[in-house]
């Protein structure tokens, strides 16, 4: 499995992981009836970079990296992950984690802030307090 940039020709594989997860609604704070091209344009336009987890050919993750927010606060980022269902508890949360950790600092950024993590998502939260991330609101 690698992690690689996405390619324009990935995008219905990550739909798919987005489509699944949004639709489910316990996990991020999006519309469970968000649109094909808002969804598109959150993943694929607006991030510096989006990454997918491709193991040969199949993806089984994907995550986004961009400022979160401009001016004094462009040093911080922010990321949104997702896993396709069938590959969770393979550890593919952790590693795009790390990976984007690497990423992030290559791109001259000097912390990283998750805006919005459900509290219904625990495996997510007990995953960013494992990497060292605090929680700072609830």
């Amino acid at each position: 499995m690698e992690i690689r940039t996405a390619r324009p020709g990935d995008w219905e594989a990550i739909w798919s992981i987005v489509r699944d997860i949004v639709r489910r609604g316990d996990t991020y704070g999006y519309d469970p009836a968000m649109e094909e091209e808002q969804a598109r344009s959150l993943w694929m336009d607006s991030p510096r970079a989006t990454f997918v987890a491709d193991d040969d050919g199949v993806l089984l993750g994907t995550y986004y990296l961009k400022t979160n927010h401009a001016g004094p606060g462009r040093h911080v980022c922010n990321c949104g992950y997702m896993v396709a269902e069938a590959a969770r508890g393979r550890g593919l949360a952790t590693a795009m984690c790390r990976h984007s950790q690497r990423v992030a600092r290559e791109l001259d950024y000097a912390a990283m802030q998750f805006n919005f993590v459900a509290s219904s998502n625990e495996g997510a939260v007990r995953l960013w307090r494992r990497l060292g991330f605090e929680e700072v609101g609830r």
